[in-house]
């Protein structure tokens, strides 16, 4: 479920306007702005993608829950640059590190609340 519910999250930001907002961050600002606007943008769908699996809970099997933490650790930014640099760059980050991916995955789960998804005011 965890990818299709994190497209979902992405569908989401595109009807709200929030995906052309970090576009344009993305084109005006440098390129270490960028990449932290990405990753605002990122965590927010991770965070839709929970509340969406937390309103459909009957719809999801034994485990699903469980995958999809385990795919957003497998994920994170800092997981996979060590894993294929062996090496960790923050400022290169896209998408998140496995914790804070995880994390919004799990606010969304336990609140399911998409206001609750808010990545761009304050600590992420």
């Amino acid at each position: 479920y965890y990818v299709i519910a994190h497209e979902f999250g992405h569908h989401i930001q595109h009807l709200t306007g929030t995906a052309d907002q970090v576009a344009q961050i993305q084109q005006r600002g440098s390129e270490v702005e960028g990449n932290r606007a990405s990753v605002r943008l990122e965590l927010q769908a991770d965070c839709y993608a929970g509340v969406w699996a937390a309103q459909n809970r009957s719809r999801l099997d034994p485990g699903d829950i469980e995958e999809g933490m385990t795919a957003a650790q497998a994920i994170g930014d800092d997981t996979l640059q060590k894993e294929s640099q062996g090496r960790v760059v923050p400022d290169s980050f896209t998408h998140g590190t496995s914790a804070q991916r995880m994390a919004w995955l799990r606010k969304g789960l336990d609140t399911g609340d998409p206001n609750q998804c808010d990545t761009f005011s304050g600590a992420i």
